[in-house]
């Protein structure tokens, strides 16, 4: 009689669970992500999951961790916009890997330790150029998301007067209105095509988004040169 060999079972751990969530969020959304449709996909019962992530908040949490350590680490010898350029650009990759990151990312109301090294790290490449304490703390905040590889647009195309209805002859009727009414918000957002989205909905392709980009970053060379300062006792630029 043939003897059936039966492949042992991979060893449950925090890290093989963390990366089969972030696996199964790439194949399936973040919506439908589950502990139940994990433990599925992990080949165990539910209740496995929780002697190595307490909830899905932790779930979400351990997610996050993974994600961010796919950013590449301050590029060495490079002049401060350099690194800080390859590395927002390099956070704008793992997002385009991973669509669901964004909203998880701004979901969080707790920093996890690799999106505290990620600041912390961030900040240096500044204060390492020859920045301010007091102009890096407002470059922090003139970056916003886009230090994350991603924008907020100005249109969401859920409500963007200038995406056309299924029906033609709506289509029609709602460009002949536009024309009339917004005749500069329709020419604007018919200018160029985009691609390679990082958001929902809206524009924030490859060009637009590295182009605010490199407009931010000159304007802090700038500031950062002429020795600009917030304290109104001190010139500015």
């Amino acid at each position: 009689m043939a003897q059936v060999l039966v492949a042992p079972r991979v060893r449950l751990n925090r890290d093989r669970v963390l990366q089969a969530a972030v696996g199964l969020a790439d194949q399936v959304g973040i919506e439908a992500l589950s502990m139940r449709r994990l433990a599925e996909e992990l080949g165990v019962v539910p209740m496995a999951l929780y002697k190595h992530v307490a909830n899905k908040d932790e779930l979400l949490d351990g997610m996050v961790e993974v994600i961010v350590a796919e950013i590449d680490p301050p590029a060495r010898d490079a002049e401060w916009k350099t690194a800080v350029r390859l590395r927002v650009l390099s956070a704008r990759q793992m997002l385009l890997r991973h669509p669901w990151a964004r909203s998880v990312l701004e979901s969080r109301t707790t920093p996890t330790p690799a999106v505290l090294d990620y600041l912390e790290s961030t900040i240096g490449i500044f204060l390492a150029g020859g920045f301010t304490v007091d102009l890096t703390h407002h470059v922090m905040h003139a970056m916003g998301s886009r230090m994350w590889g991603f924008t907020q647009e100005l249109f969401d195309a859920s409500a963007d007067p200038a995406q056309p209805p299924a029906d033609p002859a709506a289509q029609v009727a709602q460009i002949q209105a536009m024309t009339e009414r917004y005749p500069q918000i329709l020419q604007i957002s018919n200018a160029a095509a985009h691609d390679d989205s990082v958001v929902a909905h809206g524009c924030d392709d490859k060009f637009e988004f590295e182009f605010a980009l490199d407009l931010l970053l000159d304007g802090f060379e700038q500031l950062q040169a002429a020795g600009w300062s917030s304290s109104p006792a001190t010139p500015t630029a």
